[in-house]
């Protein structure tokens, strides 16, 4: 899986059929626009190549911090078509939704994976970072772990200005916006607390570990900071992997349904989808090794088809 790592993405296979993919763009993994084109395009292209992942973890490669957000000393961040006063309004606002769009379905990518994604966060999670975690299916975070729905200041932009203080202490710079990549449509279904995510984005206080996990954005706290939390995930998609990939990814994709959809429509759903899942071999395959007392042996999620042509 190396070769599908870019310039600030790391992406290895620690495990069989697991997927580490690291965030690596120094000093704090500010997301520029480069850096969020490639983290979508690394999803979207395990999946689209066909690749047996069966379960991945996202991570930092930093010891020090998850991410610190947006890079807003990026200009394609900033949307330069709708900054641009010289042009016409309406046509300048069209190319900005055009770009957000983009943004949104990039860090939308582990949803859209047909396997599990787990992030393991420690440290700082601040502003796209708490979009980035919302758009995972399972989160784990290090006790340390400290996150905020806000966007980081331009003038932070050296690793000696990224201390815990300015981080902890930068709402008088927390730029006019109301967070626009997933945190907002996320947030709610998740902790089913309005009244707090209210709070937290009215006022872009950072909150704990421990906040979190009572609110249920996240499902484990792990003594310790990045080694520890990674372990924790890792150990974790590595049991997933033992899985039937078509119960997983079966389970992955009602569950998100279901979020989006009234129970009875749901549960309609549900009986068309398992209609023609009920039919994998998957099942014969898990009571013989049962049966015969051996580890499982199941197919990869994509089989090849005629209609799979050479690539133009």
């Amino acid at each position: 899986m190396e070769k599908y790592s870019t310039k600030w993405i790391k992406v290895s296979e620690p495990f069989p059929h697991v997927a580490h993919i690291e965030l690596a763009r120094g000093p704090v993994n500010a997301f520029s626009q480069e850096f969020w084109r490639s983290y979508g395009k690394v999803f979207d292209s395990l999946v689209a190549d066909g690749v047996d992942v069966r379960a991945a973890v996202v991570s930092s490669a930093f010891p020090k911090i998850f991410t610190a957000g947006l890079d807003l000393g990026d200009a394609g961040n900033l949307g330069g078509d709708g900054a641009d006063t010289t042009r016409d309004g309406a046509r300048s606002s069209l190319a900005m939704r055009k770009m957000l769009l983009e943004f949104q379905h990039a860090i939308g990518a582990p949803e859209r994976c047909p396997f599990p994604v787990i992030v393991a966060t420690h440290s700082h999670v601040i502003g796209l970072g708490v979009d980035l975690i919302s758009a995972c299916d399972i989160r784990y975070a290090a006790a340390d772990s400290k996150f905020a729905i806000k966007v980081r200041s331009p003038q932070l932009r050296t690793p000696l200005r990224m201390n815990a203080y300015v981080l902890e202490h930068w709402q008088e710079v927390d730029i006019g916006l109301a967070a626009d990549i997933g945190s907002l449509a996320f947030l709610p279904h998740i902790t089913g607390n309005h009244s707090l995510i209210r709070e937290l984005a009215y006022t872009a206080r950072s909150f704990s570990a421990a906040e979190a996990e009572k609110i249920g954005l996240l499902s484990k706290v792990v003594p310790g900071s990045r080694d520890e939390v990674v372990k924790e995930a890792l150990e974790l998609a590595r049991v997933i992997s033992t899985k039937s990939p078509i119960a997983v990814s079966g389970s992955k994709h009602l569950i998100t349904h279901a979020r989006d959809h009234s129970v009875p429509e749901n549960l309609a759903y549900t009986g068309a989808w398992n209609a023609h899942a009920l039919m994998t071999n998957d099942i014969s395959e898990n009571l013989h090794a049962t049966k015969q007392k051996r580890k499982a042996n199941f197919a990869p999620l994509k089989v090849p088809s005629r209609l799979d042509g050479p690539k133009l």
